[in-house]
């Protein structure tokens, strides 16, 4: 019976790995189809922003209460995986409680530890709950998450929550057994939390508290082998993808504006033609249609997008009721990359299936109701910026088809004709002060 165990288990554990390694190849190559760009700069800073943004949250401690209740469940997430180990462990080796001897003492102190966590977590994810479905907060109903998004996140939460407390269960279970005298089941002294129900348990027959124990432990794996491989499908992949996302950040100050060296390269051949090579070749294009115009870093801010709405929620047009929600610009960005990664997985190489990222996905009125005021750039906890997104789409917008508003149109030709963008002769611009 345990060579059984121990064969379904591996099978188990080698199928998860597999299907998960296999969807995050697939993310890293629809990632890998945007432009290349350098990021080796400033390794200290980098690191920095890694320790400060992904690690310690930094930005989310603008809201403290929030923050800390998002730590325990970050926190328990990262650590309470310590006892995943041992779990794995046990079921490849066919052990129990791997551990447990060797620590001795320490190890009860680690498992009341873990279990400090899972109730924080268990209260935190609870609380979200009830902001998201019951509260009901702004950002948490917008349109923008209707259907799979907003289901999505109440899944996270509850599965987290499922697996927070079948671990307490499998202790009290573990425990009970501890105090039957089974001879499988090693001392570790009293649970902290779930040792409270321990000695309840111990009314039940060995046997069945055995099987108990026993499906307990396989529904704690399987869920979290179920975890590992929705969570590439989700918007909680963020809690992979924060760390090189804030490594891999731009350190310029917030705000600027980076130029096109083709533009900038096109105007000073237009001032000065003698500078021209004679073998110069015009730009590919201007700005981004598609996510294939844009850099892997703007691919990458689309997938470490945590849907939060703090971007949203900050944006001065979404809340005066433009159609611009910064959230929506990379959640749009994020589904245009899977819809792409799906036709190179039927096809082997993408095909033209007629759709861009631009008026298929983002419209025109959305990118034309952005101010640039970095509010979303700033408040994002991840470092994410769809204002870079948002620019380069409108570059294309205005440089490709000449599409912009009249009086967008009017400043740019005065920019043109006059170098400014009033419509006065150059001759005549210090003609005020005359009127002095």
């Amino acid at each position: 019976m345990q060579i059984l165990q121990q064969i379904l288990f591996v099978i188990a554990a080698i199928v998860s790995i597999w299907l998960f390694t296999k969807k995050v190849k697939e993310i890293t190559r629809n990632i890998k189809l945007g432009r290349g760009e350098d990021f080796s700069d400033n390794k200290s800073q980098r690191w920095k922003n890694v320790l400060l943004l992904a690690f310690g949250q930094k930005k989310m401690f603008k809201n403290p209460l929030v923050a800390i209740m998002h730590f325990f469940v970050y926190a328990g997430f990262i650590i309470i995986n310590i006892e995943v180990l041992e779990i794995v462990l046990d079921g490849i080796f066919g052990t129990h409680r791997l551990f447990a001897k060797s620590l001795g003492g320490f190890y009860t102190f680690l498992i009341n530890a873990f279990e400090v966590l899972a109730v924080l977590v268990f209260a935190a994810c609870a609380i979200f709950l009830i902001r998201r479905n019951i509260l009901r907060l702004k950002r948490f109903i917008s349109k923008d998450l209707n259907g799979w998004p907003r289901s999505d996140a109440n899944y996270i939460l509850i599965t987290e929550i499922v697996l927070m407390t079948l671990f307490l269960l499998l202790n009290s279970s573990d425990r009970a057994l501890q105090l039957q005298g089974n001879e499988h089941y090693h001392d570790t002294g009293s649970f902290l939390f779930s040792g409270m129900f321990s000695s309840s348990l111990t009314s039940i027959s060995p046997l069945n508290l055995v099987v108990i124990e026993r499906t307990v432990w396989w529904l704690h794996i399987i869920g979290i082998f179920a975890f590992l491989n929705y969570l590439p499908y989700s918007k909680h992949l963020h809690i992979i993808l924060a760390f090189p996302n804030a490594y891999y950040a731009r350190l310029e100050p917030k705000g600027e504006m980076r130029n096109m060296p083709a533009v900038q390269k096109e105007v000073l051949y237009a001032m000065k033609p003698e500078l021209a090579p004679t073998d110069a070749a015009p730009p590919a294009n201007f700005g981004a249609k598609d996510v294939f115009d844009l850099s892997w870093r703007n691919l990458l801010d689309a997938y470490s997008c945590t849907e939060c709405g703090r971007c949203s929620a900050a944006c001065p047009a979404t809340q005066t009721g433009k159609a611009l929600s910064p959230r929506k610009i990379m959640m749009d960005t994020r589904d245009r990359l899977e819809d792409v990664g799906k036709n190179i997985n039927v096809n082997k190489v993408y095909k033209d299936d007629s759709k861009k990222l631009l008026h298929d996905y983002i419209s025109v009125e959305e990118l034309r109701a952005c101010t640039t005021c970095n509010a979303c750039v700033e408040e994002c906890p991840v470092s994410i910026s769809p204002l870079e997104i948002i620019l380069e789409l409108r570059r294309s917008l205005v440089m490709e088809e000449s599409n912009a508003p009249q009086e967008w149109n009017a400043m740019f030709n005065n920019v043109e004709n006059n170098f400014a963008p009033w419509k006065f002769s150059p001759d005549e611009r210090d003609k005020w002060t005359q009127e002095v």
